[in-house]
């Protein structure tokens, strides 16, 4: 042999040796596998609940599943109890009670990819992540959220970054104490909260923390030197009538001007303004002292552009089953704020999804056919704070219904500190212990929705 072609053959050999030796190192950190039992996209409060809940709901037949037939797909470091974020705005908790390392909270059973999904090929049921990595699956469970605009809104993104910009939001887990200590640093002037039109998180947050802003200037002798306003692109206060109007008494009882169809559209930190789009079109200027926003929202560019999606793009599913409308991707279903469910998107949704997807995904996987029994009505709650020790607890179905809790022995548009402990204290603690471990069913607590 040549000298060159030696020199040519050690140098090849070497680059295999060091790519074999680099796939191992990356096979080992992500996973062995590159085809799953069930693959979950998405390391969220609907993901983790998820993936735990299948193989519990396995185990319970006898069925137990391997260690690596489960895996969960997603590189984020921490996961965030975001309904926590509102609490921290209030003044009622540090920021990091709401966040955890993600490894942490993965359960020996799970497998954790922390990867990103890039796109999926329904077709061939995989999926390939940013990395390039292909990975297979037999069915799918995609729980990824949704997207959050915040340049959306003109001048929003740098307000938010400028500690003496009086712009806060609580949609962040960076700058819900700022929300915090604007509304503590506020002496006298305006005080605005946002609301866009469509689809956003928890559609009852913006007004939460409104309505504890102004409890605060109330109970600090600051109430009468501070104007607050809510500006929404909603035409009520709330989606459900009997809510929305309780809320709407409230408001005029408080003296809280209210402006309907108003979009917030840009922010001018120079001359403290926000500029707002109304119904018809035109703009309005409004000074503000503090401001806190609320940016749109919208499915993620990655599932939008998916084959998976809807015209909208939300991850198309069957409302009642949560499997994919497309008989061809059967083998698919989605939760949570990523789906096209017409329900309110939050945290309580998604504790009723889960038993629902779960029974299903089971059925699928057994029999090639979702359950006959298990279906999801479109419950929701929105746990709304209306003030210190106080809190409006809204629950409701599709339809937008009414689907109450506490309804035979109480009036549920009305303010109680019962409610108010709930969210600030049974809620997080569940989450943390119960949830995110598939141990939690919402209005059901500890207790496995059975579909017989």
């Amino acid at each position: 042999m040549l000298p060159a072609s030696r020199t040519m053959l050690q140098a090849s050999t070497s680059r295999r040796v060091v790519a074999a030796a680099l796939s191992h190192i990356r096979s080992v950190s992500t996973g062995a596998k590159d085809h799953y039992k069930i693959l979950v996209v998405g390391a969220g409060s609907a993901g983790l609940s998820v993936a735990n809940q299948v193989y519990d709901r396995f185990k319970s037949e006898g069925k137990s599943l391997n260690k690596d037939d489960i895996a969960v797909v997603d590189a984020a470091d921490y996961h965030y109890y975001q309904p926590g974020w509102t609490l921290v705005g209030a003044g009622l908790k540090p920021k990091t009670d709401f966040r955890r390392p993600l490894a942490s909270l993965i359960t020996p059973h799970v497998t954790l990819i922390p990867e990103n999904v890039a796109t999926f090929t329904p077709t061939a049921s995989s999926v390939t992540t940013t990395e390039g990595r292909t990975l297979g699956y037999d069915t799918l469970v995609v729980a990824t959220g949704l997207g959050i605009n915040w340049d959306g809104i003109k001048g929003l993104s740098s307000a938010l970054a400028d500690p003496t910009s009086g712009v806060s939001s609580i949609y962040s887990y960076n700058t819900c104490d700022k929300v915090w200590d604007d509304i503590e640093g506020l002496r006298s002037g305006n005080a605005i909260f946002t609301q866009p039109a469509g689809v956003i998180k928890c559609a009852g947050a913006p007004q939460k923390i409104m309505w504890m802003a102004w409890d605060r200037f109330r109970k600090t002798g600051r109430g009468e030197n501070v104007n607050v306003k809510f500006y929404t692109g909603m035409p009520t206060m709330f989606s459900v009538k009997k809510y929305s109007d309780a809320l709407n008494k409230l408001r005029m009882e408080r003296g809280i001007d209210g402006f309907f169809e108003h979009n917030l559209t840009a922010v001018d930190v120079a001359n403290h303004k926000a500029i707002f789009k109304k119904a018809d079109g035109s703009t309005v200027d409004v000074d503000y002292t503090t401001l806190h926003a609320t940016p749109p929202m919208g499915p993620l560019k990655f599932i939008k552009d998916s084959p998976i999606a809807d015209k909208v793009g939300w991850v198309s599913v069957d409302q009642g089953t949560l499997q994919h409308t497309n008989p061809e991707f059967a083998n698919i279903f989605a939760i949570g704020d990523c789906s096209s469910l017409p329900t309110s998107k939050t945290a309580a949704a998604i504790t009723a999804q889960a038993p629902v997807l779960t029974e299903n995904l089971y059925s699928f996987i057994n029999t090639g056919k979702v359950s006959d029994k298990a279906r999801y009505d479109g419950y929701t709650s929105c746990p709304l704070l209306t003030a210190y020790g106080e809190l409006m607890l809204a629950e409701f179905k599709y339809g937008l219904e009414p689907k109450e809790t506490f309804s035979a022995f109480l009036d549920q548009s009305k303010s109680r500190r019962l409610f108010y402990h709930l969210k600030k204290d049974v809620f997080p603690t569940a989450y943390w212990n119960y949830m995110v471990k598939g141990k939690w069913f919402g209005t059901k607590g500890l207790m496995r929705p059975s579909y017989k």
